[in-house]
């Protein structure tokens, strides 16, 4: 049985939250058992009351006192996943631009021997739907940027959408992820590339979220411009 965890940080997704775990949950057959573990940054709407209340066995809450960022988050679920022996691990938000519909295509790869699996936008053109121009183009040159400065291999270098294989997770030092915004994003992605890790990108189509606000800010753009520089300094001296 293949065990598999999809962390959702959330902050004020009341309206989304209820109704995509049931989704992701779905994809769970006799070979593939997903759970959902919710990390939540104090919500005042309630999110994860409203998690709770839905009392079911494969879905999980890790309340946080307040809003820590999503690269903590997702650390947080890292963590959660190894010391429970997961064997697969998601990196997904809870706004539907990340369509539940997907994930059976990274687990399919997974068990093909990759390590890392990308939902990428930038794989055939551009895949992205209801973003503003201007965002889309910032996203898209944000990836050109960050493979021209760190060499990194990979078409969608801030994707948000991931799995990972639990076995090559427990490889990286999660102590030393310094990011905590969308460049967690990248960080990661460039961590797994330079221990060699085999990563694939499949192809998935991006469609704004639904309900709620976007969390993106001009501090989030700052740190992940930074990010590279300092990924490729501390790479070029053996301190990655």
């Amino acid at each position: 049985m293949n065990r598999i965890l999809v962390i959702i940080p959330t902050y004020n997704e009341a309206e989304n939250i209820t109704k995509i775990i049931p989704e992701v949950l779905a994809n769970s057959n006799g070979e593939d058992v997903f759970n959902v573990l919710v990390v939540d940054d104090n919500s005042p709407d309630g999110t994860a009351n409203l998690v709770e209340a839905m009392n079911n066995p494969d879905v999980f809450v890790l309340r946080r006192e307040k809003k820590s960022g999503l690269g903590t988050a997702y650390v947080a679920g890292f963590r959660y996943a190894i010391e429970r022996n997961y064997d697969c691990v998601f990196e997904m938000d809870a706004d539907f631009s990340h369509d539940p519909k997907y994930l059976m295509d990274f687990i399919v790869k997974i068990k093909e021997g990759y390590d890392l699996v990308i939902g990428s936008r930038y794989i055939h053109g551009v895949s992205v739907l209801n973003w503003p121009i201007g965002r889309l183009i910032l996203s898209y040159m944000a990836s050109v940027y960050t493979r021209m400065v760190t060499g990194l291999k990979v078409k969608d270098t801030t994707a948000g959408f991931m799995c990972y294989k639990v076995s090559a997770l427990k490889q990286i030092d999660l102590n030393e992820v310094r990011s905590n915004g969308y460049s967690f994003q990248i960080e990661m992605k460039f961590k797994c590339y330079k221990k060699g890790f085999r990563i694939f990108e499949v192809p998935i189509l991006f469609i704004d979220r639904r309900e709620g606000e976007s969390k993106m800010s001009r501090k989030v753009v700052y740190e992940a411009y930074f990010m590279v520089w300092k990924l490729k300094l501390k790479s070029m001296f053996g301190k990655l």
